[in-house]
């Protein structure tokens, strides 16, 4: 049986978070702490000529079930190592599964659930609708640079930090996602994985047999495997 911090783990409640306007009317849910944290960096940022907004906050099982099923089944782009799009029509499902898992989280395995993390960007360089999520958006050059150049330097002032770093984590490296480490940190440390086996199976995830063949290594690479949280709020 579920408990309420599985289901907020798993994106099944959101009875915990709170409901925020960002700078186009666009309706988001975050933790409640995240959020307070968030509108101080927000208005620090502004002060530096930032303009930070959500792309994504939180995102139900539902949500992320959508996404990931209509990528599996090819109706929705799925981009390659290098950011580019792949045909996976004659994949086999083992396949499948690991190209889909580098940009794109296994249902239940997203930290978007937990109202903690957030993807980032800077709306007065770029719009909502034109922007891809795609690294080189953040680099040198990026409409989004100077935002992220802002957040390397301040973030963990305001308890961000970035948990999927090249080399240090499962994911691939995503310069735009940004996690709320002091609420963060302790709910990954609840992750369970047999209610997890639990969920999937009862569920209509594609490419589920391939996961649960797998899936308590598939937890450690791409839940459990974060680049280290700071260990305090650095002012």
């Amino acid at each position: 049986m579920l408990t309420p911090i599985d289901k907020r783990l798993f994106g099944l409640d959101d009875a915990a978070l709170r409901t925020f306007s960002d700078d186009d009317g666009r309706q988001l849910l975050l933790d409640a702490d995240a959020l307070a944290s968030f509108e101080q960096m927000k208005i620090a940022a502004r002060r530096d000529g930032v303009q930070l907004n959500i792309c994504s906050g939180f995102r139900d099982f539902s949500r992320q079930c959508l996404i990931w099923n209509n990528k599996a089944s090819g109706k929705r782009p799925v981009l390659g190592a290098d950011s580019q799009p792949v045909d996976i029509n004659h994949f086999s499902d083992q396949q499948r599964l690991e190209t889909l898992l580098l940009w794109s989280a296994i249902p239940a395995m997203s930290r978007h659930h937990w109202g903690t993390d957030v993807d980032l960007f800077d709306a007065s360089a770029i719009g909502r609708e034109q922007l891809q999520l795609i690294n080189s958006e953040y680099q040198a050059g990026g409409p989004c640079y100077p935002m992220f150049h802002w957040l390397e330097q301040h973030a963990t002032a305001f308890g961000f930090y970035r948990p999927f770093q090249q080399g240090l984590s499962g994911t691939s490296a995503e310069l735009w996602h940004y996690s709320y480490f002091p609420t963060a940190s302790r709910l990954q440390a609840q992750y369970d994985t047999e209610k997890l086996k639990q969920l999937l199976i009862s569920s209509d995830v594609a490419l589920k047999d391939v996961m649960l063949q797998q899936l308590e290594q598939l937890v450690i690479t791409y839940v459990q495997t974060v680049a280290p949280a700071p260990s305090r709020v650095s002012l």
